[in-house]
Parts: C-alpha cells; structure tokens; sequence
C-alpha cells in the first residue's frame, strides 16, 4: 500500500518518524518541483539502509576515490567480475571480500552518504512524498548501512540548532559565496584542510552554496560550515539574498548567469547540462517565465512531453499573454497524448494573437487535435 502526499500536510520528519515507529520496509521517494530535486530514502524495519538524492548522488565509488580508499582501477575491476564473470554481489560487498577496503571503511562511507541525503530532505518544507512497501533485496543499491530513523531525526534537528547560529554569515543554500578581495599587503599563504581546499577551489561566485556542495560532493551542512570559516578569516564573501525594498540585482544576475548557460548547452545539444541549468536559474528566480519556457523546450527535446507540459504550464502562469508560451503547451500537451490539453492551449495562443502568421497552421493543429480527441472519448466511451 502507497503512502503519499505533499510536505505541506505531513512533513518530512513526521514521515521518517511514522516509517520509523511501523517498522516499515520499502522505498520512500520525496520530490520538489521547486528546488528541482528528487531523494530516494530505502527502509528496511523502520531502519534506513541507503539514500540517494538527484542533485548530490554520492555514488560508493565517487566517495571512496575522493577519500582515497580505492582507486579507478579497482572499480573497474569490480564492474568487469559483475558483468562479465556474473558476480552477483553489490560494489561495497566485492571491494570488502577483495581487500580493497574494511568493512568498518564501508559502513563509514555509507553512513556519511545517507547522512548527507537525510539531512538535505530534512530542510525541505514543499513538494511531495510517497512510500511504496517492498522488499529491499529488489532495490538496486552498491551497499547499504542500517541507521536508526531516530538517531537521523535527533542529528537532523541538532543541525537545524547549529544552522542558526551560522545564520548571520550563512543563512541557508541559496547564498553564493565568491572570492574576497585581500587587503592591500596583506595576502599570505592558506593553511586549510583538504576538504576546505576542495570547497574553496569549487567557488566561482554564480554556484550558490547548494550548487558548492553538489559539485564537491558533501553535505549543504558541511559546505556551509567550511564557507562560514572562509568568510570569518577574509578569504571568501557571501552575498544573501536581499530584504524587501533592498537591491536585488546580485540574486538576478545569478539567475540570468544559469539561464545564460542553459542555453549555451541547449544549443549544443548538451540536453543534461541544460536541464541543471534551467532547474537553477528557477531555483533563484522561480517567477522567471523565460526559464520555464526553455526547460519546458529543453524536456520536450529529452522526449519528456509530460514534464515538458507541467513546465509550459508553469510559464502561462508567468506569462499568461504569451502566444509562444500557449503554442508550446499545445504541442507537448499533443505529445502526451493529452488532446484537450492542446485544444485549450492552441485555442488560447488563437485568441490571443489572430493576425499570427501562424494562424493558419494553429488552426489546422487545433482542428486534428479536437477529432483526435474527439475518437479517443468515443473509444473509451464504447
């Protein structure tokens, strides 16, 4: 039995503690349209085994390459026993039986990336969630650990307390930290850890500390601790975003810097790097329709038409004049399938604009896709 619905209504933590207290085994999938995100959370028992998020995976591999704990030839051997002598294995089990690492190294591995994952979905305050039960041996996961649901909820509020006391300099994931200006003779050598060096080197001034955290492969929480002691000791500025009546053009020309480099890739044919893009500058201008317009071009593209609509819709709502807009609802509504959505959307973008060059042709569309809807409400109602 599914247990699903949005964040607004049931939150996030109460989620976790009523898989927790029902002991229950399965896999619970939490989504943003906003944030442009999704997170995979696998429960075994009313313990969690694995976690995923889309924006950063934390892949076994990736992790243990980072920390130095095995190298690329070592996972290449693994990936040629899976599928060329059929071991049927998980990554972590192989590298474990072949030496490569301890277990002790593995179960710390997975506990920081489904730490990392939990405590992200933790700050989520919208979108939706659902809950499917099945058996954790049909999940495909490189390893999984067993946390206590619990112990993740107490650590994820102790967070939240030391969040706050970061608010200041870093109040939350959309902050974009750049390089400061040193002092005129006073510039000497950095002493920083590893780990500081990897987020420093990662700051460019357009990621914001979300898109930091992404591309280092750490937590939002451990990034903004590192950030929070650049900015103490003058190597690096944070610009927040600004209170009511105060300049927003920092923030903009964030968001124009994404929408610039989606499409650069959309014209390149570089449809993922395009789609990251798109999602970006809408997570810092969510009222931006230009954006949404491309990212709905860019998932129809990806052969998405039912994405691809939701993102027109969310433009005509930004831009509810635009014929182009209207003409674009109506071809990935047609694409899904979905005739009556492009009969609304093709009629809307006529009476908007009737002199269009494009009339002709719109009415020409608006014509098959009112039969083909027309057949397809016969059909069912035979």
């Amino acid at each position: 039995m599914a247990i699903e619905g949005p964040l607004r209504e049931l939150g996030i933590h109460d989620v976790f503690a009523l898989l927790d207290l029902s002991r229950k085994t399965g896999t619970l999938r939490v989504t943003s349209e906003l944030r442009g995100n999704e997170g995979t959370v696998v429960f075994e028992q009313g313990r969690v085994v694995y976690a995923w998020i889309r924006s950063n995976p934390h892949p076994l591999g990736q992790l243990l390459l980072r920390a130095g704990k095995a190298t690329e030839q070592d996972l290449v051997k693994v990936r040629m026993r899976q599928t060329q002598q059929g071991d049927t294995r998980r990554l972590g089990d192989i590298l474990v039986a072949t030496g490569v690492i301890t277990q002790r190294e593995l179960d710390r591995q997975m506990r920081a990336q489904i730490e990392a994952v939990v405590f992200e979905l933790l700050s989520w305050r919208e979108g939706f969630f659902s809950f499917v039960e099945e058996e954790v041996s049909g999940i495909a996961m490189d390893a999984q650990a067993s946390l206590s649901a619990e112990a993740l909820l107490m650590e994820g509020a102790r967070r939240i307390d030391e969040w706050s006391r970061l608010a200041d300099i870093v109040p939350n994931a959309d902050v974009v930290p750049a390089l400061a200006d040193a002092p005129d003779g006073s510039a000497g050598p950095l002493e920083l850890l590893p780990d500081e060096w990897d987020v420093l080197a990662a700051i460019d001034g357009v990621r914001d500390l979300r898109g930091v955290a992404a591309e280092v492969a750490r937590s939002e929480f451990d990034v903004a601790k590192v950030v929070y002691g650049l900015v103490s000791t003058g190597v690096v500025a944070v610009d927040r975003p600004q209170e009511d009546g105060a300049d927003l053009s920092l923030p903009m020309a964030t968001a124009h810097a994404f929408l610039h480099e989606a499409r650069r890739a959309f014209r390149q044919g570089e449809l993922d790097g395009a789609f990251f893009a798109a999602q970006r500058a809408l997570d810092v201008d969510p009222d931006d329709p230009e954006a949404a317009m491309l990212l709905g071009d860019i998932l129809l593209r990806q052969r998405r038409p039912t994405d691809a609509a939701r993102a027109f819709d969310r433009a005509s709502r930004l831009a509810p004049t635009s014929v182009k807009v209207q003409r674009a609802r109506g071809v990935a509504a047609a694409l899904a399938g979905d005739f009556a959505g492009a009969v609304r959307a093709w009629g809307r973008a006529i009476e908007l604009a009737p002199t269009d060059a494009q009339v002709e042709r719109l009415r020409a569309a608006l014509e098959a896709a009112a039969r083909l809807r027309s057949t397809t409400e016969e059909y069912v109602g035979a």
